[in-house]
């Protein structure tokens, strides 16, 4: 498997004439997007040998819109220089082995359609765009000049390889020109013969006429015109052969000695294997053409389906070509080819590389017509990534081009083996699932909420489910069967399928039967946990792996946990306060099962939390649990994390995407960032750990990429900050923006250059205003797949209103409107506006047009009237046939006959006016036909409905009236006009259906107006638009507006809630006081401490203390707040803390005497706490609370809370003369400090608390044997220990390093619970303590001691525990073993992903690794010669040593004891700096202890430098 980056990058640019080119030896370059990608090719790409022999290199990246064309100088010594046109009007000049800007020029006006690096002049680069203009830019002089040769839409230029003032340009229209330059693009020839675009111009390689032998006077199928001005003499003489392609099918062969046609090729239709011709191949052709250097008479073309020929240009009367790749199926490009360029690498192969729309690059051979090697892309975002948990390295990536891409990493012939899957797709996938057992079952969800099953084993197309979302699929999860599918007759599946979609439903399918109806999983759970409120909307769901718990994630932050099998709810996570974006679970095979139990999970906040739900799952409480301390935050990323994956093969380390551009791998259970990879362009929105690569990830991102990287690369630790930030977010804001591009008229070249192409990524055709769904946002309009482009111009005048006739022109069709005319045509709006803009200049317009006209015509025709009518007037007989087909044809004269021919006289004026786009005056008409119900139907028909005919329709009855006014409404409905339809519907008392109308079309504020005037006030459709507003207000942040609706519809608790949604603090505090208004009590006094604790982050202590007055039931919280600002105030007057605070309580001030004291008296005078009962009452309302033990990254404002917490409880116990329970909240206020490393604040405890020492409790405690004298023990200990370090520092002040190299010492974490999760935290920690020189005093000084110091150290014996001693060194033993069989794991893994790839099994593998993995503490120990530690022995150490820890008493391993070992050396080293001061039996009880249980790893080194 190859250990190296790679990249999956964008697709190259459609529709573009020259948008990618080649050098020799080996450079590659296609635009893709905004940028230029650099593939090498050949033997200098460094492929692994037996793959491919190519490699993504880099990235041209500074043009703001799409590059249009990019081409390479082809000179020696500067073919790393190469030039670009963008969309964004500029020019650029590049270095691309610096993938730098050289020089850029922004001379043209309009979009730049063609560029071309001139082959015959150095620093010349030609450039053409859509108004005809070519600039000729000199680079070396920074010199342009300006060419207008024909105001036509230039297409593709080429300069000439043989002469170096000619260029030929080929036009939209089908015109080719050659014109020179040096005489200021005066045209040498006009070459007429192609009837539609021109995509390629190929000069011939070979100068000269003579590499063809033409008989032209036979072939020239045109008359001898001369084509444009006949030029005497040109500097042509000698003459050459151009090529050119266009999109009229024909290759033309044209000689420049001559100026016209010598050969035409007409490109063959080729029946595709195994099926007719596509229908829209004809419709869809772009033909680009290579001349090859070396074989002058043969000319490779692009074809219609993309394969690609070679005509042999010897035999032109008999259209012979090879078709390329003949022999083998499946090598072609399957659609259209946009660019071939070709290349000849270093070992002199001539290749030929092609791009097209089917977003494949293709290298072939010359010499064999073979495809060489396939690089795929990508046409969209990558939105979702899933590696096969059963066919290993197999990736899924969901990309919103509307294909699945199914890449298998671990191929070995192909880096990029990667296969498509666009059937039944057709929108973005963004959400991918693989079956966890089933072999090649892939799920996967869409953008437009559709949910299917592929099986990538076979060509069938994907199987739908029937019930789709109504928005975007977020997440899916494979999960047991859940009622009612559980409960079902019969044979069940194993496992069904979950999604979960942008509007807030987690739906349940059954794959066996996906037509059938899917569960919405809301029922289940209201009816499991009987709840009555609104359920909060679900955003993502992720399944344990044991499928036994299941986690939603929520819009509002939330995370619910539930059980199986009836989805009870047992616990919710209240720790996001924005959308929870992703959720996973820990594997389950860590090296400690508990780590399963462990869930991360990423919100629109840029902070990741890790929970620990062990105590939670396995308690199985009554009813449902809140949690809102996380066990481990992670932060450090600067935007919204989209996807967060745990590496399956190391414990507790995790990936996270970013929408900051980066993703990021943490040590979660050290809360440690390790690595941060930058590559992408864009915002990440997924990410996956490689499943046999410990150093391996993908990541997806909206930049159109999916790297593959490793993490042993990546030079930084941690994401950007600050400045660093800001780059990335301007690098990030160089994408493309997508812009709504202007409407163009159907004749210009837009529908496929520009709207439907670009295939990449256009506004157009879709409307660019989609949903932010699940972070991701849908501006992107990527073109969908496998959808044919629009023929002819519809595309552009793409409105509103669904097409229904076949492409119009402005104007109408004349002959075919009848009255009841059903076609809806494309623009009305013209038409109408002329009668105003008319009426202003002339007098008003005549009822009877035609007929005014008729009676206007020459004398002869007017007396044949009058013959005419006199003859129908007084012929008594029948008319005969003539007779009548003149009065027919005369119908003017119908005001002069009866009345049928007065009405067909109507009839045709009535059809003239709708003809000439005035439907008011065919109304006027036929009311004077008196058929008014005639005109309502026909003006209902065409949308033609007005206010006065509406006013009208009562004259024609009742039932008319009220189905015109219901017409009138929807034809309101269809411009937009809702509001005035409602009213209108309202005037029929059609109440219900004008509220809908308003509520469907957004106009909430009016349709509660209109429901609240109109409807009984119990109405449910009332509470119904309060709580959709509500919901909607609340998703766009306006959340005082959201609680008004929520109380509205008497829906108090979801007000609150929304109120506090902002998290900051006001909107805290007024979300509990709302809450108590309403009696939700609860809810009230959870928001009351969250206000409480977000001030305390601002030190606001007289806030805090405000917002707990809310709430009764905090009074407890009160008494921590206050002993928290005491302290603090106390800090800070001791110069001990870095904040400073301001707005201390007023009782804050001014008391005297011991901490203790001070603390009560405060309680009794501003809490009036002065009865054992109220002490009693406040000390069970806080003993419910417990926070998680701390770690050296706690933040220091949390920590010295949990602390005071801690505290308050001590002096309460010890106020209600409770001096057990006193004493073990002091002991774990003293052991958060040790654990957090914080030595300042637990020497301050010790002086606040316990300023006399600890003797004081042991005689409260009495001698009798309390439960609590163990704990009592190690509160003793910690207190010596402490003053025993702070005695070690005076002695070695004047030493200035000291004071830092035992500070280090302090990040030690001994207790019980960290020494197991971090497998052995102590070796690196505990080294820089001991091994320093000793203290810079000279030994002979005299130090004398003061009568307190000989006191600690005759107490310091009491850290000498034999059990103590004995039980770390057991502990530490199961450490080290526990981290060399995880190191074994790792190697093991390392051998087999080596033994899958070269399969050489190997026998006595555990033994070398542990050979291996111990290797580094026997060299330290002299006397163990090196035996390899076999695995048996290892689990026997771990054996021996668990069953030692386990005899130890229960009281021992319940309460941490400071190292002892650490205690006997600092004794050992003031004993040598300070000689006679520490006893001799202390010092050798010290070294005994030392040599007995010094004998793991930590501790060899120094037990050996003082007990030898």
């Amino acid at each position: 498997m190859g250990q190296e980056p790679r990249t999956l990058p964008p697709s190259p640019n459609w529709y573009c004439a020259r948008c990618s080119d080649a050098v020799p030896g080996g450079l590659f370059g296609f635009a893709a997007r905004t940028s230029v990608f650099l593939v090498r090719v050949g033997p200098s790409a460094g492929a692994i040998p037996g793959t491919p022999p190519f490699r993504v290199v880099g990235e041209l990246v500074g043009h703001t819109e799409r590059v249009s064309g990019f081409t390479f100088s082809h000179h020696p010594g500067q073919y790393n220089l190469c030039a670009t046109s963008s969309d964004d009007g500029t020019v650029k000049i590049w270095d691309a082995e610096t993938k730098t800007v050289v020089t850029e020029h922004a001379l043209h006006q309009h979009t730049i359609s063609a560029l071309h690096w001139s082959p015959q002049v150095k620093d010349l680069i030609v450039s053409g765009d859509e108004k005809g203009v070519v600039f000729c830019y000199w680079l070396n002089r920074n010199d342009s000049q300006h060419l207008f040769i024909e105001p036509r839409t230039i297409f593709c230029l080429t300069c000439s390889p043989h002469h170096e003032d000619l260029v030929a340009i080929g036009y939209k229209d089908g015109i080719v020109v050659i014109i020179d330059i040096s005489k200021k693009g005066e045209v040498i020839h006009r070459l007429r013969g192609h009837d539609d675009e021109i995509h390629s111009i190929a000069w011939c390689p070979l100068p000269g006429e003579d590499c063809l032998s033409i008989n032209q006077e036979e072939n020239s199928e045109e008359p001898e015109i001369p084509n444009g001005k006949v030029i005497a003499q040109t500097p042509v003489t000698n003459g050459c052969y151009l090529a050119t392609g266009s999109k009229d099918q024909t290759i033309r062969i044209w000689s420049c000695s001559r100026g016209r046609g010598v050969m035409i090729l007409k490109l063959p239709f080729l029946k595709r294997r195994g099926g007719g011709i596509d229908p829209t191949i004809k419709e869809r052709l772009w033909l680009t053409l290579h001349w090859p250097k070396d074989q002058p008479t043969q000319l490779v073309s692009s074809c219609f389906g993309g394969e690609l020929l070679l005509w042999d240009l010897t035999q032109s009367w008999r259209r012979k070509f090879t078709l390329f790749s003949a022999s083998s199926e499946g090598q072609n490009h399957s659609r259209i080819v946009f660019n071939l360029c070709p290349l000849q690498t270093e070992d002199d192969k001539q290749l030929l590389l092609s791009t097209s729309m089917d977003r494949d690059v293709k290298c072939w051979n010359m010499a064999t017509l073979e495809c060489c090697w396939t690089l795929p892309s990508l046409g969209g975002f990558a939105y979702s990534l899933a590696f096969s948990p059963v066919d290993m390295g197999c990736l899924a990536i969901g990309v919103g081009d509307g294909m699945i891409r199914i890449w298998n990493t671990l191929s070995i012939k192909n880096n990029y083996d990667v296969k498509n899957f666009w059937q039944g797709v057709k929108s973005k996938v963004t959400a991918l699932c693989w079956h966890p057992t089933k072999e090649g079952c892939l799920a996967f969800g869409t953008d437009d909420g559709k949910v299917g099953l592929y099986d990538t084993y076979s060509n069938k197309p994907p199987q739908i489910s029937s019930t789709y979302h109504k928005k975007t699929v977020y997440t899916l999860a494979w999960g047991p069967p859940l009622p009612p599918i559980a409960l079902g007759e019969g044979d069940r599946p194993s496992l069904t399928l979950y999604s979960c979609g942008g509007e807030g439903i987690v739906l349940q399918h059954n794959p066996w039967k996906l037509g059938g109806e899917a569960y919405d999983i809301n029922k289940l759970i209201r009816d499991a946990n009987s709840i009555k409120y609104k359920l909060p909307v679900h955003t993502e769901i992720s399944w344990k792996a044991d499928g036994k718990i299941m986690a939603l994630g929520n819009e509002d932050g939330s995370i619910e946990i539930f059980q199986v099998p009836n989805l009870k709810l047992i616990c919710t996570i209240q720790q996001h306060h924005k959308l929870v974006n992703t959720i996973s679970w820990h594997h389950e095979h860590g090296s400690q099962p508990e780590l399963s139990y462990l869930m991360a999970s990423g919100s629109n906040n840029a902070v990741i939390y890790v929970h620990n739900l062990k105590s939670v799952i396995e308690s199985n409480p009554e009813s449902p649990v809140t949690i809102t301390e996380p066990y481990r935050t992670l932060s450090g990323h600067t935007a919204k994390i989209t996807s967060v994956a745990w590496s399956p093969h190391h414990d507790g380390r995790l990936v996270s995407a970013s929408y900051d551009g980066t993703a990021q791998v943490w040590d979660t259970l050290r809360e440690e960032p390790l690595c941060n990879f930058r590559g992408h362009r864009g915002r990440l929105l997924c990410v996956a750990w490689s499943p046999l690569d410990p150093d391996c990830i993908y990541s997806g991102a909206d930049d159109f990429c999916v790297y593959k990287w490793l993490t042993s690369m990546q030079e930084h630790s941690r994401p950007p900050q600050g400045k660093k930030s800001i780059e990335l977010e301007k690098k990030r804001l160089s994408q493309p923006k997508p812009k709504p591009k202007k409407k163009k008229k159907p004749t210009s070249r837009a529908p496929i250059k520009q709207e439907v192409c670009d295939g990449n990524e256009d506004e157009s055709i879709r409307e660019s205003s989609g949903p932010v769904e699940n972070g991701v946002s849908d501006q992107e309009g990527e073109e969908e797949a496998r959808e044919p482009e629009f023929p002819g111009g519809v595309a552009s005048v793409a409105s509103r209103e669904p097409v229904t006739c076949t492409p119009v022109s402005s104007g109408f069709d004349k002959s075919k409107v009848t009255i009841n005319n059903k076609v809806t045509l494309l623009k009305k709006e013209p038409p109408k506006e002329k009668p105003e803009s008319l009426t202003k200049k002339r007098k008003a317009r005549s009822m009877l047009p035609l007929t005014t006209s008729l009676d206007h015509r020459s004398k002869e025709e007017l007396h044949q009237d009058c013959l005419v009518l006199a003859t129908a007037k007084h012929s008594k007989a029948e008319l005969n046939e003539d007779m009548s087909a003149d009065l027919d044809e005369r119908f003017h004269l119908g005001l002069f006959t009866d009345r049928a021919a007065l009405y067909r006289m109507i009839e045709v004026e009535g059809k003239g006016h709708l003809e000439n786009g005035h439907p008011e005056l065919f109304h006027q008409l036929m009311l004077w036909k008196g058929d008014l119900k005639g005109v309502l139907q026909t003006a209902a028909e065409r949308g033609e409905l007005t206010d006065t005919l509406v006013a009208m329709a009562p004259v024609a009855g009742y039932q008319v009236w009220l189905w015109a006014v219901e017409a009138f409404a929807k034809q309101l409905c269809f411009q937009d006009q809702y509001v005035k339809a409602a009213s209108h519907l309202l005037s029929i008392h059609k109440v219900y259906e004008a509220v809908e109308l308003l509520k469907s079309n957004h106009f909430y504020r009016e349709a509660i107006a209109v429901a609240k005037a109109r409807l009984r006030p119990e109405d449910p459709i009332l509470k119904d638009l309060y709580l959709t507003w509500g919901a909607i207000l609340e998703k766009d942040g306006h959340y005082a507006v959201a609680a008004k609706c929520y109380l509205g519809a008497a829906s108090a608790y979801d007000a609150a809630k929304v109120l506090a949604k902002k998290g900051d603090a006001a909107s805290l505090k007024t979300a509990a006081e709302l809450a108590s208004i309403v009696g939700e009590d609860e809810l009230s006094s959870s928001l009351a401490l969250r206000c409480a604790q977000e001030l305390l982050l601002a030190r606001n202590w007289v806030g805090a203390q405000e917002a707990l007055k809310l709430h009764g039931s905090l009074k407890g919280q009160r008494l921590v707040f206050c002993l928290l600002e005491l302290l603090s105030k106390h800090l800070e007057e001791r110069q001990l803390s870095e904040a400073k605070s301001s707005s201390y309580n007023a009782w804050a001030a001014g008391i005297e005497g011991p901490f203790v004291e001070r603390v009560t008296a405060v309680w009794k005078s501003a809490f009036s706490l002065d009865t054992p009962e109220q002490y009693q009452a406040a000390l069970q309302q806080l003993q419910s609370i417990k926070y998680p033990s701390a770690t050296n990254n706690t933040p220091s404002k949390q920590l010295l809370l949990h602390i005071c917490h801690d505290l308050t409880l001590a002096v309460l116990s010890q106020q209600v003369a409770s001096w057990d329970a006193a004493v073990e909240a002091l002991l774990r206020a003293v052991i958060r400090s040790y654990d957090s490393g914080n030595f300042t604040i637990m020497q301050e405890v010790h002086s606040a608390f316990l300023p006399e020492g600890c003797g004081h409790l042991r005689d409260k405690l009495g001698e009798h044997q309390s439960p609590t004298i163990p704990a009592f023990k190690s509160l003793e200990a910690f207190f010596i220990y402490g003053h025993l370090y702070e005695f070690w520092w005076s002695l070695s002040r004047p030493s200035p390093k000291s004071s830092v190299w035992v500070r280090a010492a302090q990040r030690r974490t001994t207790s019980i619970e960290q020494s197991e999760q971090i497998n052995s935290a102590s070796p690196e920690e505990t080294d820089p303590k001991v091994s320093e020189p000793e203290p810079s005093r000279p030994p002979e000084l005299d130090v004398r001691l003061t009568e307190a110091s000989k006191q600690i150290l005759i107490t310091c014996k009491e850290l000498f525990s034999e059990k103590h001693a004995s039980l770390q060194n057991s502990q530490r033993t199961v450490a080290e073993v526990q981290e060399t069989l995880a190191e074994m794991i790792r190697q093991h893994q390392k051998s087999q992903v080596c033994k899958s790839t070269t399969n050489g099994p190997d026998e006595n593998e555990s033994e070398q690794v542990a050979e291996q993995s111990l290797s580094s503490p026997q060299r330290e120990c002299k006397e163990e010669k090196n035996q390899p530690l076999s695995l048996p022995e290892l689990t026997k150490r771990l054996t021996e040593a668990n069953e030692r820890i386990a005899k130890f008493p229960e009281s021992i391993k319940t309460w941490p004891f400071p190292d002892v070992l650490e205690c006997c050396l600092i004794l050992l080293h003031i004993g040598s700096q300070c000689p006679g001061s520490v006893t001799q039996d202390m010092q050798q009880q010290a070294q005994e202890l030392l040599q007995k249980y010094g004998n793991t790893k930590v501790y060899k080194r120094y037990c050996q430098t003082f007990c030898t």
